[in-house]
């Protein structure tokens, strides 16, 4: 009889391979942390709970514990939103000019919501 650890190694299965469910994070904890950062009457949808699981992997995998705009542009790509992914890496480079601009001026904050139309950063 054979036990559950070898059951994958009898089938062929590779040791090293990890699957997809023990890689990511929980769904539900995605949900529960971007939650935090909108209304509480705003929904978020599956694609976009999934995109911050991949930009969460990549940086387990790079030893990072921050996901930054980087991680999700790379994210909305691999997971075949190539459109919103250029988007966001334009979108990503004005944030960046402004605030850098910000930073530069002492008043950072306020006039990044105007010039950017975002509440806060990306995190």
């Amino acid at each position: 009889m054979s036990s559950p650890e070898n059951a994958a190694h009898d089938e062929g299965g590779d040791d090293d391979i990890i699957r997809e469910q023990d890689r990511l994070l929980p769904i539900a904890n995605v949900a529960r942390i971007m939650k935090q950062a909108v209304p509480s009457n705003a929904k978020i949808a599956k694609d976009a709970k999934e995109t911050v699981q991949e930009a969460s992997d990549r940086c387990q995998q790079e030893k990072r514990k921050t996901i930054n705009g980087e991680d999700i542009v790379w994210a909305m790509e691999a997971l075949g939103f190539d459109q919103y992914g250029q988007l966001m890496k334009l979108y990503l480079q004005k944030y960046k000019e402004v605030t850098k601009v910000e930073k530069g001026h002492g008043d950072y904050g306020s006039s990044v919501y105007d010039a950017t139309g975002v509440n806060g950063t990306f995190h």
